[in-house]
C-alpha cells in the first residue's frame, strides 16, 4: 500500500544553490560546462518532483548570499559595448507569470504602453581614476575618487595604500596635486586636491573612466561609459541600464506617448562592493546622494493618477524612488542620502517596472532584481540568458521586467527588422549590426 502523503503544513527548510551538488561549472574545462549545467538542473527537477509527490515544500532562505549564486561562463562577460547602443538584446520578463520573450532594445516602445513614464538617473560619471607619483620619491600611485567631502576634499581609495599616509603629497601631471589628510573607512583616504580653478575640468583632461575590474578592454571613448542624458557629475560608476538609450529612441518613445523624467543618484562603489557575509542582513550598504526634482515628483504623481506605470531605468533609479519613499512615507521633491538595501521579500511602493542589465552573482543588485521580479522568475531568467548567450554586466544586454500581459512571442531577427523599420530607417548602422 502506498504511504499516505504527509500533511501540507509539514515543511522542510532547504536551500539548493546551483553548486550544492556538483562542482562549479566555471571550474571545469569548457566542454564540461554544459554537462555539469544539465546535471544540476536534472537533479533539481528530480528533487522537485519528489517534493511534490510527498507534500514537501522547498523553502528558499532569502537571507543567504549563496541563494543568489548562478554559474556564468567568463566569455559571457561583455568587454565592449554594442554599437549602436539600441542594438543590444532585451530579455523581457513578465513579473506576474514569469514568461520570457527575446527582443532588441530598439523595440522597447512596442513593449511599453502610452502613458508609461521612464524614470532615469542623469548622474554623470567622473573620470575618477587618476595615475600619479609620490612627490618626494616619484613612486607610482593610483587614486579612485569616491565622493566629495568638501570643496576639493574627497574620499578616495588608492593603491598601493601603504604609500598614502597622512601628510603625504602626490602629483598628477603638472596641474594637480593631492595631500592625504586622514584615513577613511574600508581602507580609504581623505585627500585635499590643489589645482587652478575647479577640479572637474582637470579630471576631464587627465582622469580615466573607472571601469569595473572585469572589463579588461580599453575604452575607445569616455562618452561610451556615459548615458546620452548624463548631466550631473558625481558618479564613480555608470548607471548602466541607461547606456542602451539614444536620443533617437527617446524621441521615438515620446512620439508613442511614453515620456521620461530624471532623478539623480551619484553611484558610489558601495553599490558594487561584494557581499562578504553569508547572512546578507550583516552586509553594510554605503550611502549614496540623491535628488528628486519637483518636476519629476509631480510627473510621477500625474502618471499614477492617470493609470500609467512608472518604469525605473536601472537599479539606481529604483533605489532612489524606493529609498525616498521609505524615508518620507511618500514620494515628493527631496534630496538626501540613501543606503537602502532591497532583497526579498520587499513591498515596492513606487515602481511598476524595471529596465536593468544582468548583474553579478551574489551581488546586492541581483538581490534587488529578485525582490522585484520574484526569486524563481529571476533565477530562471538568468539561466535562460546564459543558455541563449546574452552578454552580461556593465556593457552587456538588458532586461525589461514588468506586468507584460499579452507579451509578444519571440520572433526571428528578420521579423524584428521588419517590425522596427521606423527606428532602423533613422539608424542604418543598427541594420548593419543586426544583419551580420
Amino acid at each position: 500500500m502506498r504511504n499516505e502523503k504527509p500533511p501540507q503544513s509539514f515543511r522542510i527548510h532547504i536551500l539548493l544553490p546551483p553548486s550544492y551538488f556538483l562542482p562549479p561549472a566555471s571550474s571545469l574545462p569548457p566542454p564540461h560546462f554544459p554537462i555539469c549545467f544539465f546535471l544540476q538542473n536534472v537533479l533539481y527537477y528530480i528533487l522537485e518532483y519528489y517534493a511534490a509527490e510527498n507534500g514537501v515544500i522547498f523553502m528558499t532562505d532569502f537571507t543567504k548570499k549563496s541563494t543568489y549564486f548562478y554559474e556564468l561562463p567568463p566569455e559571457r562577460i561583455a568587454q565592449t559595448p554594442v554599437e549602436p547602443r539600441t542594438a543590444s538584446r532585451l530579455l523581457c520578463l513578465d513579473r506576474r507569470t514569469g514568461a520570457l520573450s527575446h527582443h532588441r532594445f530598439f523595440e522597447l516602445g512596442d513593449l511599453l504602453l502610452p502613458g508609461d513614464l521612464l524614470v532615469m538617473n542623469d548622474s554623470r560619471v567622473l573620470p575618477a581614476r587618476l595615475y600619479g607619483v609620490r612627490a618626494d620619491t616619484g613612486s607610482p600611485i593610483e587614486f579612485l575618487l569616491l565622493k566629495p567631502v568638501a570643496e576639493k576634499v574627497w574620499e578616495i581609495i588608492c593603491k598601493p595604500g601603504k604609500k598614502a599616509k597622512p601628510g603625504t603629497v602626490f602629483r598628477f601631471g603638472d596641474r594637480l596635486t593631492a595631500e592625504v589628510l586622514d584615513y577613511a573607512e574600508d581602507g580609504g583616504r581623505i585627500v585635499r586636491f590643489a589645482c587652478e580653478g575647479s577640479l572637474y575640468p582637470v579630471l576631464d583632461e587627465i582622469g580615466q573612466m573607472p571601469l569595473p575590474p572585469y572589463i579588461t578592454e580599453r575604452l575607445r571613448s569616455k562618452e561610451r561609459y556615459q548615458t546620452v542624458y548624463a548631466r550631473e557629475p558625481g558618479s564613480s560608476a555608470a548607471p548602466t541600464a541607461g547606456l542602451h538609450f539614444t536620443p533617437e529612441l527617446l524621441r521615438t518613445l515620446s512620439d508613442m506617448g511614453i515620456s521620461h523624467s530624471f532623478v539623480t543618484l551619484h553611484v558610489g562603489l558601495g553599490t558594487f562592493r561584494p557581499v562578504k557575509t553569508e547572512d546578507i542582513r550583516d552586509h553594510h550598504m554605503h550611502v549614496e546622494h540623491y535628488t528628486i526634482p519637483a518636476e519629476t515628483a509631480a510627473k510621477i504623481a500625474e502618471t499614477k493618477a492617470n493609470g500609467g506605470r512608472i518604469i525605473a531605468v536601472g537599479t539606481t533609479s529604483m533605489r532612489t524612488l524606493e529609498g525616498a519613499f521609505a524615508e518620507f512615507g511618500a514620494l515628493r521633491a527631496c534630496e538626501g542620502d540613501t543606503g537602502i538595501f532591497i532583497y526579498p521579500p520587499y513591498d515596492f511602493k513606487v515602481a511598476d517596472g524595471l529596465i536593468t542589465n544582468f548583474h553579478l552573482p551574489e551581488s546586492t543588485l541581483i538581490m534587488l532584481v529578485s525582490a522585484f521580479a520574484g526569486y524563481e522568475h529571476t533565477m530562471h531568467a538568468y539561466q535562460v540568458a546564459v543558455q541563449e548567450q546574452y552578454r552580461f554586466f556593465s556593457f552587456g544586454d538588458a532586461m525589461l521586467i514588468a506586468d507584460l500581459g499579452g507579451l509578444p512571442e519571440t520572433v526571428s531577427d528578420e521579423t524584428v527588422r521588419a517590425a522596427s523599420g521606423r527606428l532602423l530607417a533613422r539608424n542604418a548602422e543598427a541594420y548593419e549590426v543586426l544583419a551580420q
